[in-house]
């Protein structure tokens, strides 16, 4: 198989158990604790790493990528940002300061948010996204600023602070309404999306492919997604079932109920995934019970290492070339990851 960008998951939104649903104090967001998980992880290997952001849990996500970056030496953060909440040419230039921090190794998540207390409707807000995503490149890549937009209206010089190779890093963004793949088509470099039964992943992607040449441009494609990777697929399914073994269903439901995207198109979409099976697996090895104790990402693949790495491998033949990666709890699962299936796999850093 070609190179894919392999990347893992910090915490930081309060979004690490050993069991779903049961808060472990140990486990809760903290620098240090997430600080853990981001070095395990390039210790195993990964070539990239998520940092999530939510405004009503956890720690900041730009403070904590500022004071991560200089511990790090290798892997790249991919900082998630929530556009609704920031000002573009401020959030350019933090961008472009840690990117030099980095020396070079940020990467952006683009979250369509509103602000916080206020809900704009989808339209508008993700035309305003589109207006931020437009607005970052043009002063990332050292050019001046004349942007007239029905959201924002600015006419700035080229910046004093640039990052290393002087261009805007590469913009990751998911969403699954058609104001949001109207976005991605329009702006974003790579397209990510979560998990889903292999003819719905290549229908999207198909999608995404004619949306993107409608305006003139190509997307690269990346996958969300969590693993559970034992020896053998029995001992695999054994740990998926420990991970729900004390969750009831109200306190599923209520963990859903607050998340920020509880109502958007994608996570209604991980809920049907759930209710169309039986046993959780809606297709082989890819089960969603992991979605009753969570919003988004909402399936995991499950089994023994060629197994997840045959599933990998056939998303990346229907033109996956990032994977977003997770397990619980997050640095023990990317241990097993990293021993288990990422040195059989060809990967490296996304190159846009």
């Amino acid at each position: 198989m070609s190179a894919c960008e392999v990347s893992w998951f910090s915490a930081l939104c309060d979004d690490d158990y050993e069991f779903l649903g049961q808060p472990d104090p140990a486990l809760k967001s903290s620098f240090e604790h997430c600080r853990n998980i981001v070095l395990a992880a390039e210790k195993g290997g990964f070539d990239n790493i998520l940092l999530p952001s939510g405004y009503a849990l956890g720690i900041d996500t730009t403070i904590f990528a500022g004071a991560i970056a200089a511990l790090t030496s290798r892997i790249r953060l991919l900082m998630a940002v929530r556009v609704g909440e920031t000002w573009p040419p401020q959030l350019a230039r933090q961008i472009a300061t840690l990117d030099r921090i980095l020396q070079g190794r940020l990467t952006v998540n683009i979250i369509s948010s509103d602000m916080p207390g206020e809900t704009m409707a989808s339209a508008p807000r993700y035309a305003r996204t589109v207006e931020v995503m437009q607005i970052l490149k043009t002063i990332l890549n050292g050019e001046p600023l004349d942007h007239q937009g029905e959201h924002y209206k600015l006419k700035l010089d080229p910046p004093g602070v640039t990052t290393m190779s002087g261009k805007c890093p590469p913009l990751y963004f998911g969403g699954l309404s058609p104001d949001a793949r109207e976005a991605a088509a329009r702006a974003a470099d790579v397209y990510l999306m979560w998990p889903d039964t292999m003819p719905a992943v290549q229908a999207i992607v198909d999608d995404m492919k004619a949306r993107a040449a409608a305006h003139g441009r190509t997307l690269r494609f990346g996958y969300r997604v969590h693993v559970v990777v034992r020896e053998t697929e029995a001992e695999a399914r054994t740990a998926a079932d420990r991970l729900l073994s004390k969750l009831d269903a109200a306190t599923g439901d209520a963990i859903r109920a607050k998340s920020l995207d509880s109502q958007s198109v994608g996570v209604k979409r991980q809920a049907e995934l759930r209710e169309n099976t039986s046993d959780g697996y809606v297709e082989d090895n890819l089960w969603t019970g992991i979605g009753r104790a969570r919003s988004g990402c909402g399936a995991a693949i499950v089994g023994d290492p060629d197994q997840v790495l045959a599933k990998l491998q056939a998303y990346q033949a229907m033109g996956m070339e990032a994977f977003i990666l997770s397990g619980y709890p997050h640095a023990a699962e990317a241990d097993l990851f990293a021993r288990h299936v990422l040195p059989r796999m060809t990967h490296g850093p996304l190159v846009i």
